[in-house]
């Protein structure tokens, strides 16, 4: 059963449940024992389904319309965030944003990709795709943290960069490539947390970083399934197939070493508790911020490339 089809058995038995509900109030029944025995099932239903997501379930928890976004978050855990705009070279792109803020009275730089909230807003966001300008002012703002010696915490949440005419006119690539070359020498601590869907150089772009960690429900990949079906079959339709042997998820990036940790999320996804999926990702930071700020810029710098060294190293268990 997809994640689709889950949902929509589950629905037909809340749905039950109100009416039931519904039904011992006007009439006076006491349906009590019929109410719990649904909800219970219900919660017997969701442990058995979300304790066996497959990379495609996790893959469309990612991309549903409902998921926390970087600016959820950034509400949410900081405190006096002030948005700063544009890249002093072309213009302000709105599915980047970043700017300055405070983690428990420490002064840290924020960066996060954007999605929109309804469609209207993903238009405006450009579906969470960043164009060159949006990498160019996400290394402006590096600069500055580096310059001021504050933390950079980053938010990755993109289908991969955009690709149309004028983001290559204007030098996507070589936004992306400027990017990981001065992310590797930043002397400041820096945190990145994929929030939802990690796709492509355009997550890599801002996850370059000594620490990376991803949601439970979120992925990671160097292209999306759609993608790869496409390029290894010429099926965009086998992309399901395709997210089972392409090691996407958390779990298997994890054991792969690309990434330092999973932040769990509430049964049923972040969606299901913004803020306790938000008081999850604060720990996180918490504790790393606690062991990176006490170190030299010399052991954060080797600490990421150490980092990277290690990736692919297999880990089984």
């Amino acid at each position: 059963m997809s994640y689709i089809e889950f949902e929509k058995s589950k629905k037909e038995l809340v749905n039950k449940i109100e009416d039931l509900k519904k039904l011992s109030e006007t009439e006076k029944i006491n349906l009590d024992d019929e109410i719990n025995l649904l909800e219970a099932k219900v919660k017997k239903m969701e442990l058995e389904f979300y304790s066996k997501l497959t990379p495609w379930d996790k893959l469309t928890i990612a991309r549903l319309v409902e998921r926390p976004t970087a600016l959820h978050y950034i509400n949410s855990i900081f405190d006096d965030f002030v948005e700063l705009h544009g890249d002093r070279y072309f213009g302000d792109d709105k599915a980047l944003v970043g700017g300055i803020a405070s983690f428990n009275g420490i002064p840290v730089t924020v960066i996060g990709q954007q999605k929109g909230m309804n469609t209207k807003d993903n238009i405006k966001r450009n579906f969470g795709m960043v164009n060159p300008e949006g990498y160019r002012k996400s290394l402006r703002l590096m600069k500055q943290a580096e310059k001021f010696k504050r933390p950079i915490i980053c938010f990755i949440d993109t289908p991969g960069a955009f690709c149309g005419i004028g983001a290559e006119e204007r030098g996507q690539g070589e936004a992306i490539g400027r990017n990981l070359l001065e992310m590797a020498g930043i002397k400041t601590p820096i945190i990145s947390i994929i929030i939802g869907e990690g796709g492509s150089g355009g997550a890599l772009a801002l996850a370059a970083s000594e620490r990376v960690y991803m949601l439970e429900h979120s992925i990671y990949s160097l292209l999306s399934p759609e993608g790869f079906a496409s390029i290894l079959w010429k099926d965009s339709s086998r992309a399901k197939e395709a997210a089972g042997i392409m090691r996407i998820t958390a779990q298997d990036l994890l054991q792969l070493k690309i990434i330092d940790g999973i932040i769990k999320e509430p049964l049923g996804g972040a969606h299901r508790d913004i803020y306790k999926t938000a008081a999850e990702i604060k720990m996180v930071i918490e504790k790393e911020l606690k062991y990176l700020t006490k170190l030299s810029s010399f052991d954060i710098i080797n600490l990421r490339y150490e980092k990277i060294r290690k990736i692919g190293e297999y880990e089984d268990g």
